[in-house]
């Protein structure tokens, strides 16, 4: 990350912006990943499938022909990608079909992402789920197939490993493998969706006395706790969750740290958005691992927008989600001015050596994940 003259952008697309990444690339001495996992999540994992350069959608009875086309992993696994990208020892417990697109993802989460798999089962006789998107007129529509998951969640997780933090979503309860952990000394983060029926039941409030960190967009919290602006929301958050991040999208995030009497913000990173999908996963990535890191809350909420604004000029979740050869290479093509730059330095000796001398010329694609 070195500040250099302005000049042009680059180009925006559906290609992996990750260097060709050995598995298990460890970050500096004492940063995240130095021993055991760093973070264990679970979820369903889906078959994404990315068409661009569309003028719009067919109308019935018509084609389209487009040359740009992308499939990644998505889903939970946009998230577990995210962090393993960023060096965290990542575990996954998921259930993966026996199928062609099953097996895809399997072997590109576990040999070129380097996410632990071994918690994770083959389902037989059960199709992965997939999920096409059209992307036009800086928009998207979306089509899913998924048949019923013949497993409970319990079933698919069993023991939880030991882990430095874990992550769920708490649209419904806390499970039971989070709560296990959290006894055992993880840190819970937290997230949650969109809820469609947009009653906001405040049941959600409640089940924070089991989470550690909590990480709404502003919509969403704002809706739960009955408040008109995020500064409020944030207020009434933080008396029920030690730490409480507020993402505000391109205004950036806001957050207190109850555990320090810290409060801060920071801004979005000033830098074209082609897709806003999975930002709020990346983002929470580059907050756990500012967090492991032990870093302040300011710093935390300024490289987690830093890793999800470099992953909003590239299609897809997993595909954007930026790892250090990336982040390394930010601010040589002189996208954002020097005055930006500055407020990243911090995370300068937490970039791998190897990718500081390489710099941008280590950011290369990644051929599984693009066809």
């Amino acid at each position: 990350m070195t500040v250099s003259e302005r000049g042009t952008p680059p180009s925006p697309g559906l290609d992996d912006p990750c260097a060709e990444r050995g598995p298990g690339v460890p970050g500096p001495p004492g940063s995240p990943g130095q021993r055991g996992l760093d973070v264990f999540l679970t979820g369903q994992v889906f078959m994404d499938m990315i068409f661009t350069g569309l003028p719009g959608l067919p109308p019935p009875g018509t084609e389209l022909v487009t040359d740009g086309l992308g499939s990644a992993p998505g889903g939970i696994a946009n998230i577990a990608i995210a962090m393993s990208r960023l060096g965290l020892r990542t575990g996954l417990a998921a259930p993966f079909g026996d199928d062609m697109f099953g097996n895809y993802l399997w072997r590109t989460l576990a040999e070129q992402e380097d996410v632990d798999l071994r918690w994770s089962r083959r389902v037989k006789s059960w199709s992965t789920p997939v999920t096409v998107s059209m992307a036009y007129a800086s928009d998207r529509s979306m089509v899913t197939y998924a048949t019923p998951l013949p497993l409970a969640e319990e079933d698919v997780v069993g023991d939880p490993p030991p882990a430095a933090t874990c992550f769920t979503d708490i649209d419904r309860d806390v499970p039971a493998w989070a709560l296990a952990m959290r006894r055992a000394g993880a840190l819970v983060f937290a997230d949650l969706g969109w809820d469609p029926t947009e009653t906001w039941s405040t049941d959600v409030l409640d089940r924070l006395q089991h989470v550690d960190v909590f990480l709404p967009n502003a919509v969403e919290a704002m809706a739960y706790t009955r408040t008109r602006t995020p500064e409020a929301a944030l207020e009434s958050l933080s008396a029920r969750v030690p730490v409480v991040v507020v993402k505000q999208g391109s205004q950036g995030a806001i957050a207190i740290d109850s555990t320090t009497g810290e409060r801060a913000a920071a801004p979005a990173l000033p830098v074209q958005a082609l897709d806003p999908t999975g930002a709020g996963d990346v983002f929470a990535a580059g907050f756990v691992f500012g967090t492991l890191a032990g870093w302040t809350l300011a710093q935390r909420l300024s490289f987690a927008n830093l890793c999800a604004g470099l992953s909003v000029r590239h299609y897809s979740g997993s595909l954007g989600a930026p790892c250090w050869g990336e982040i390394a290479a930010f601010g040589e093509s002189g996208e954002v001015p020097p005055e930006v730059l500055e407020r990243y330095e911090f995370i300068v000796p937490y970039i791998p050596e190897a990718e500081l001398e390489s710099g941008a010329d280590s950011v290369t694609r990644a051929e599984p994940t693009l066809r």
